[in-house]
């Protein structure tokens, strides 16, 4: 091959990276985003809001509570909404319910942006790699063209070959502690939605319960 189409095939190896690194850290940024927007910041501030409507949960006063939860777009105020609304179908059946949809409508949108990010990992050190075989590919070739080789023709190709590698290798390592990072941060997410949830399911019973008996 031409000498040129090592330097293009080097070129678009440096702007695949660039474009890989700057797809995974906002897929990052998105989720870190996306599970601040769906959470309690603290549990005492999730107890404040649960203390909120707790009274009217105990005493069946489900429209009042359905009001408080009116577009709040965190998990638990989501999940107590969709509880209120659907009790209908009993105190088991809600429960079933809760937790498909905060599996479906929650972790399924993070966990394939995490999925993504994971692709990028691995994808970005390949790339590097590419570049790497393509730069030697390109220092032999021009030790075999010619008799007398310039350093500076050589070094060119050596460089791809490594600087390649070494941009694939620092793309892939902070994401791979930023991924860390947002996993732990779902986690956390995780225990404290269930954590109020079960909070809301006892209030909800009782309150279910009392309901059933007024109207009997």
């Amino acid at each position: 091959m031409p000498q040129t189409v090592y330097d293009w095939i080097g070129l678009a190896d440096y702007c695949a990276l660039a474009a890989v690194a700057l797809f995974g850290a906002y897929c990052c940024l998105l989720v870190w985003t996306r599970v601040g927007q769906k959470w309690f910041k603290t549990e005492e501030e999730q107890d404040a809001f649960l203390d909120s409507i707790e009274a009217d949960l105990q005493a069946g006063n489900f429209e009042a509570v359905e009001e408080a939860c009116e577009g709040d777009p965190r998990a638990v105020a989501m999940l107590v909404s969709l509880g209120v609304q659907n009790r209908h179908l009993g105190y088991a059946k809600v429960k079933q319910l809760l937790t498909e949809r905060f599996r479906r409508d929650v972790l399924a949108e993070l966990e394939n942006n995490i999925s993504w990010v994971t692709t990028v990992v691995k994808t970005a050190p390949m790339l590097g790699l590419f570049g790497t075989v393509t730069g030697m590919i390109g220092a032999f070739a021009t030790l075999a063209s010619a008799a007398s080789v310039e350093p500076t023709k050589l070094a060119k190709d050596i460089n791809v070959a490594l600087y390649t590698t070494a941009i694939g290798l620092s793309i892939a390592i902070p994401l791979v502690m930023a991924l860390n990072a947002v996993n732990n941060r779902i986690r956390h997410m995780e225990e404290l939605v269930g954590s109020g949830v079960t909070r809301f399911l006892e209030a909800f019973r009782i309150g279910l319960a009392r309901r059933e008996k007024r109207s009997a």
